[in-house]
């Protein structure tokens, strides 16, 4: 990590041509003398599906015997897909999910290391230190390295600037520092026709707790430890009561039930102040409503902490990460690492990621380029990973997320009081734990 903040820090210093870390002599070709075709899963951006056709489209004229078939779901639904698929012994060739529902894949021996030579690199020594220290230390297991960062995403605040000054507020002094004034912002700002919300000030990205909720606990003192669950019961308590006041039987500032709140930032259309979300957002403006994007109402500032926080920390980061699955023939995995590497490691491409997706691929080469510096609010994101670490990953992630996220809509939207919904989460995450 220390690597990364120091790279950071530099960003407007130092300028790197971007290019792929690993020695090109220690690549070895795929066999393009007979047909083989790629799955590949992934989830759906527009931005990015159209980098990707196009990439597509270059690689397989390259290799005319390549045929990728494509698979694109939601976020949600791939995590399912996926899930299910590699149950059923029918996974994809080569697919991306967030590390913290990735993870299971690598201790259950379902996805392949990486193919150094294929890919370029010397080892997995020399393939870890191409990128910014810590960055893919969640895909390593047992010396060897499990997948290629498609992204890695950390999350800040995005504020429209004309639903604050609608709202009478400067968007400039008035954007909320903690969540307490998160709460009184969100109060000025929210309409509503009788106790149904037409516009909200903020509201979280539920179903993503290990990365927004996990955080408000630790800023209280709290943890989520893999051995011993969700620690002190107190900093769990308080924020679990901070999200029921901010429910509807609350304040009635946001809901899990409407829509989210950065799919509806995009439309500026008067319906959301302020949404959590990642520098890739950027881009999705700019394609979903361009004239907002060159409007100058918009803009980016750090994340909250509570007013008598004990640790200063932002919402976790994470990563997509390409994984190539185990069961696939020996050719196949070949070919998957090699499409990787066109996508990931080919010269250019992870700036094209970045300006024209928002995506950061964080190689040495990125973080220290003025690629990096000059997107916008760079330097609130690049701040806000200082002070952040990576989602929890480890054993039973994806059930623990889902637990705490039953916990708190349990709160918000059942009337369970917080001290008993902390109960039921502890005893479900140690059952989770110790299964």
């Amino acid at each position: 990590m220390k690597k990364l903040l120091v790279a950071l820090c530099a960003l407007a210093l130092i300028a790197i041509p971007l290019f792929a870390q690993g020695g090109a002599e220690t690549t070895t070709a795929v066999d393009d003398s007979k047909p083989i075709t790629i799955e590949f899963w992934t989830h759906e951006d527009a931005a990015r599906q159209a980098l990707e056709e196009k990439y597509i489209a270059e690689y397989t004229a390259q290799h005319p015997n390549v045929t990728i078939n494509v698979t694109r779901q939601s976020a949600e639904k791939l995590r399912e897909l996926v899930q299910t698929a590699f149950a059923a012994g029918q996974g994809p060739t080569f697919f991306n999910l967030p590390i913290e529902n990735e993870y299971q894949y690598i201790e259950a021996g379902r996805v392949a290391p990486a193919d150094y030579a294929t890919l370029g690199f010397k080892d997995a020594k020399d393939l870890i230190a191409s990128y910014a220290d810590g960055m893919i230390d969640a895909v390593v297991y047992d010396g060897d390295v499990y997948g290629l960062p498609l992204e890695t995403t950390n999350w800040s605040i995005f504020i429209n600037k004309k639903v604050f000054k609608d709202a009478g507020l400067d968007p400039e002094t008035d954007y909320p520092k903690t969540w307490e004034d998160m709460v009184e912002v969100s109060k000025k700002i929210v309409v509503r026709d009788g106790d149904i919300i037409t516009r909200r000030g903020f509201d979280f990205r539920y179903s993503y707790e290990l990365t927004y909720f996990v955080p408000m606990v630790e800023q209280l003192g709290g943890a989520l430890d893999g051995e011993k669950g969700c620690v002190n019961e107190e900093a769990w308590v308080k924020a679990l009561q901070f999200m029921k006041e901010w429910g509807p039987s609350g304040n009635n500032l946001g809901n899990p039930t409407l829509t989210a709140a950065r799919k509806l930032f995009n439309k500026d259309n008067n319906d959301i102040g302020m949404c959590n979300t990642g520098l890739y957002q950027e881009a999705r403006i700019l394609s979903d409503n361009p004239d907002f994007y060159n409007s100058g109402e918009w803009m980016v500032v750090p994340y909250p902490v509570f007013e008598d926080a004990v640790k200063d920390v932002a919402g976790c980061y994470y990563g997509h990460f390409y994984m190539v699955n185990a069961d696939a023939s020996k050719e196949e995995q070949k070919v998957a690492w090699d499409i990787i590497k066109y996508f990931l490691l080919t010269p250019g491409h992870a700036e094209e990621y970045l300006t024209q997706v928002g995506l950061i691929q964080p190689t040495n080469a990125l973080m220290n380029s003025e690629t990096y510096a000059n997107m916008p609010y760079s330097d609130v994101f690049a701040g806000d990973f200082a002070r952040s670490h990576i989602v929890y990953h480890e054993k039973g992630a994806t059930a623990i997320q889902s637990a705490i996220n039953t916990a708190i809509k349990s709160v918000m939207l059942q009337g369970v009081e917080p001290k008993d919904a902390y109960k039921t989460l502890q005893t479900a995450v140690m059952e989770i734990l110790e299964d």
